[in-house]
């Protein structure tokens, strides 16, 4: 847990105070206490997280369950309005801004994103079902991805374009 810690302050440049610092560490702790193994002395650690989570997310307008599996040097740039799924995953260097969802298409369907290696997230996307977010993948701000985005392209619009970055369309 400690060394995430570590990773994750580097991530944010030292800055301690930054928000999705606070939220980072709250999930590291959620995270941490899953590996206490006697459910008697997890119990308690559990209930800590619980109140920790819902003050962060109450202060900082970011919810980011622990269940929600992040690589290395994620970074949560310009805090507010931010919800990501626990069904969610996203690899290493990813970037996400204010007003970003990332989360389920449908109720019935528990199913979220997965996110490859440096993704950067504009803000207001919404990035929604069950599909897959390539490597070096840029989304645009406000942009609504609903659909499978192959490595090195750019997804902008609403609904979502898909542009590779060398300016070859790929859909839509």
């Amino acid at each position: 847990m400690f060394e995430n810690i570590r990773q994750d302050l580097r991530a944010y440049r030292g800055d301690w105070s930054s928000q999705g610092f606070w939220v980072m560490l709250v999930y590291r702790f959620g995270r941490w206490r899953y590996t206490i193994r006697t459910p008697l002395v997890r119990k308690p650690f559990s209930l800590i997280y619980k109140v920790l989570f819902k003050l962060v997310q109450v202060v900082t307008g970011i919810e980011l369950p622990c269940e929600v599996r992040v690589g290395r040097n994620f970074r949560i740039d310009h805090f507010g309005d931010i919800i990501v799924s626990g069904f969610a995953s996203f690899g290493d260097d990813c970037v996400i801004r204010n007003g970003v969802t990332v989360g389920l298409r449908r109720t019935d369907e528990p199913a979220a994103p997965r996110i490859g290696d440096n993704v950067d997230i504009g803000a207001g996307a919404k990035v929604l079902g069950n599909i897959t977010i390539g490597n070096n993948v840029r989304i645009g701000a406000n942009a609504v991805v609903l659909t499978d985005v192959p490595d090195d392209c750019l997804a902008v619009g609403n609904p979502a374009r898909i542009i590779r970055k060398d300016h070859g369309k790929v859909n839509g």
